[in-house]
């Protein structure tokens, strides 16, 4: 049985892989990996939290799948060995009224179109390292912005925490593992490995451009008739702004709606 996961101070060290439920082999693999962190004699904790502050109005947050048994299952047979599983009110008094702003990271990309989801996210990622005291935390790159941001803020706030990232984990047609993936239409996962299929053809055409690297993706994803692009953009690696050369430091994200899902995806251009 796994414990559940207290705030209390802990002798072991800690590594933490903070999740919002319905897990999936790319958690399987961030488990794996705190596993190799934490040692033999270290603890993993998994964190389950829904957190509403990172929903926008009139998105998923109701309809987001919170199968418990099933995750609880998944954790003790990944070889978890705590459990946090809080409910909203013992994450959040009624009266909050602090919270942590990511400034300049959290207006391009994912910040731009869903405003205000950062602050939720950094709000919560900070409750869950004060109330766990891992030693060290695992976010995975297919949010690449959110790992950029969780970094910048563990160094702008002083955290003593070190965070891992872990190379996104694809199906075998090259889709990203995503919670979201399972309310994709037959026909629309179908389709949705094209955006790797864009990463890919963009990644390797050799091109110094960020518009003509754009201009790849983009048309690479336009032959998908059911693909309503959100974004497709090259940013530098760290300040996530905008660049019009590619350098060893670029990256190339996009965001792609299938009907009313919203998929999100990037590769290096290094």
């Amino acid at each position: 049985m796994i414990a559940q996961a207290q705030a209390q101070p802990h002798a072991k060290k800690r590594v933490l892989v903070p999740t919002m439920g319905a897990l999936h082999k790319a958690h399987a693999e961030l488990i794996h990996v705190a596993r190799e962190h934490a040692g033999h004699d270290g603890e993993v904790a998994v964190s389950i939290f829904v957190n509403p502050l990172q929903f926008e109005p009139g998105s998923d947050y109701e309809r987001y799948p919170r199968p418990e048994k099933a995750d609880e299952e998944f954790c003790q047979k990944a070889g978890v060995d705590l459990l946090f599983r809080p409910s909203v009110a013992e994450m959040y008094a009624g009266d909050r009224s602090v919270f942590i702003d990511a400034s300049s990271l959290a207006n391009t990309l994912e910040g731009r179109s869903r405003p205000g989801h950062f602050r939720g996210v950094c709000t919560v990622v900070a409750k869950l390292f004060n109330i766990l005291s891992p030693d060290a935390a695992l976010f995975g790159e297919k949010d690449f912005q959110q790992l950029a941001i969780v970094r910048r803020m563990v160094r702008d706030l002083n955290f003593k925490i070190d965070i891992v990232a872990v190379p996104t984990v694809r199906e075998e047609d090259g889709l990203a593992y995503s919670s979201r993936n399972q309310y994709l239409t037959v026909q629309e996962r179908k389709q949705a490995p094209v955006l790797y299929q864009a990463l890919r053809a963009a990644a390797n055409a050799g091109k110094k451009s960020a518009a003509d690297v754009v201009a790849i993706a983009r048309k690479v994803i336009g032959e998908a008739p059911l693909a309503r692009i959100d974004y497709v953009e090259v940013v530098d690696a760290e300040n996530l702004q905008p660049v019009e050369r590619v350098g060893l430091n670029s990256v190339l994200l996009l965001a792609v709606f299938f009907g009313k899902t919203r998929l999100i995806d990037n590769i290096r251009l290094s």
